[in-house]
């Protein structure tokens, strides 16, 4: 096999190959959970007809030559040997027809509109991850687009170029042109946040519907250096990265980046979770659980009395294990 007929392998049958399914399909067109890294919301675009594949999380793609070499961590030449000789079984080539440049693509996403955010499935959705409507107003539209020719609608987060971010409970893509979105305040101090989930959840967690700093969000850590001349005017910068791969890499570029500033990795503070939004579910859910245990009827004075003094016996029974104090940290 040539390299041309290496890149007509099927991505899709590559995948189902891998125990790699779509979560859902239309027309020429699948939304997978990115190989590439952890996700709950499928992101990855593959283009059936094309076969092409997008990761709108990172900004990624191109042929299955490309994809395999980042699934299986080797080169592009290396890639190419392992499809030639078939070691992931039998693969079957697609006709991908030549792209007519002079001909629209039926599959681009196109903007029609955009209003204020009152759609009640975008708010459960918001409401859902625990993100307070209110301030997801302040911020998000109601955004209209088109893919092959049919419309839907989205949350929509604007960036500094127009482009827009979108997300609904069954689609995460964007628009373009593709960019970062600032908050100038004018504060010697920014944060930095991979994407408007996670912006949204720190303004939910602060109950505060606008940052008294200033504050840039990636849309996508492949934005990072288009970020940098914004966050190098600033002395302290805290970044609000994922706890995966993606995001350490991102941080590690941050740092080299800002040799001026201070970095201050804030994902420490949510580093048993995947992204901080995660981390304001979780404790949102402790809160809610708390206030019903307190809900609940309460013993009556003298069955109360009887318990304690019951545990009091055991207590004197048993050695307690050394309890290790922890100091306070730094954190937002």
């Amino acid at each position: 096999m040539n390299y041309e007929e290496i890149k007509r392998i099927s991505i899709r049958a590559y995948l189902a190959a891998r125990g790699i399914n779509p979560r859902w399909e239309r027309g020429n067109r699948g939304m997978y959970l990115s190989p590439l890294r952890k996700e709950r919301t499928a992101s990855f675009s593959v283009s059936y007809d094309k076969n092409l594949w997008h990761d709108f999380g990172t900004g990624e793609g191109g042929s299955i030559i490309d994809l395999v070499a980042r699934m299986e961590g080797c080169s592009e030449i290396e890639a190419a040997r392992r499809l030639a000789i078939g070691e992931h079984g039998t693969l079957v080539p697609i006709h991908v027809e030549a792209l007519r440049t002079n001909e629209p693509t039926p599959s681009r996403l196109t903007i029609l509109s955009d209003r204020e955010l009152t759609h009640p499935a975008l708010l459960g959705y918001l409401t859902g991850r625990d993100i307070y409507p209110a301030i997801a107003r302040t911020y998000c539209r109601e955004v209209r687009y088109t893919i092959g020719g049919k419309e839907y609608f989205a949350i929509g987060f604007r960036n500094d170029a127009g482009g827009w971010e979108l997300r609904n409970p069954r689609f995460k893509g964007s628009s373009t042109p593709k960019n970062i979105t600032t908050l100038d305040n004018g504060s010697d101090t920014a944060m930095v946040f991979e994407g408007f989930i996670d912006f949204l959840s720190y303004l939910s967690l602060k109950a505060n519907p606008a940052p008294a700093i200033d504050t840039s969000v990636l849309n996508s850590v492949t934005n990072l250096q288009k970020a940098v001349p914004f966050l190098a005017r600033h002395r302290i910068v805290h970044a609000f990265l994922d706890n995966d791969d993606a995001g350490r890499k991102a941080l590690a570029r941050l740092e080299e980046s800002l040799p001026s500033s201070e970095v201050i990795d804030q994902s420490v503070f949510y580093r048993d979770h995947k992204d901080l939004n995660e981390y304001w579910q979780e404790k949102r859910k402790l809160v809610s659980e708390e206030k019903n245990s307190l809900a609940t009827p309460q013993t009556p004075p003298h069955e109360r009395q009887c318990q304690e003094t019951k545990r009091a016996h055991l207590a004197v029974q048993q050695v307690p294990s050394p309890v290790k104090k922890r100091g306070p940290g730094r954190k937002f």
